[in-house]
């Protein structure tokens, strides 16, 4: 087993591959995202695009940090993970923030979701990728608010 330092950074499209395999994963070996049948990169698009780095719902990814490469702010954390070096870029798994419901009272209310790889799974991935998630859902402005109520 070693030991990696892993880099969380907002997801790009150059990661919509490595996100559709993974989901897909969950799709194909659990009941967990109630899809019945693989995605595409193609129809993941929309979904990745939804999730803007600078947005109230965001898409965080974790890999094995690469040598020289940019860091997670703060001390990098280290997590063991099996067969994995510091030169790999292997997706290690992902966290998104989403819409919760389209109704107004819902706007400022999100759904949140973490995937492993089930290589990286039981070593703090996904613990790692909600403290980010939840640190950035604090101090981003919210996309909506609820419409508040006049009185005539």
């Amino acid at each position: 087993m070693g030991t990696v330092n892993v880099q969380v950074r907002a997801g790009t499209e150059g990661d919509l591959a490595a996100l559709t395999e993974l989901c897909n994963h969950y799709v194909r070996e659990t009941a967990i995202t109630f899809d019945t049948e693989p995605f595409t990169p193609e129809q993941r698009l929309p979904w990745l695009r939804s999730h803007p780095e600078d947005g109230s719902h965001r898409l965080l990814v974790a890999h094995a940090a690469k040598p020289g490469g940019p860091a997670t702010p703060g001390p990098p954390p280290t997590v063991a993970t099996p067969g994995a070096t510091t030169a790999s870029a292997t997706l290690l798994g992902y966290a998104t923030s989403s819409a919760f419901r389209p109704k107004a009272a819902y706007a400022t209310s999100v759904e949140v979701s973490v995937y492993v790889s089930p290589a990286a799974a039981g070593r703090g991935i996904g613990s790692l990728l909600y403290e980010r998630l939840f640190e950035l859902s604090r101090t981003a402005p919210s996309a909506s608010r609820a419409p508040s109520r006049s009185r005539r």
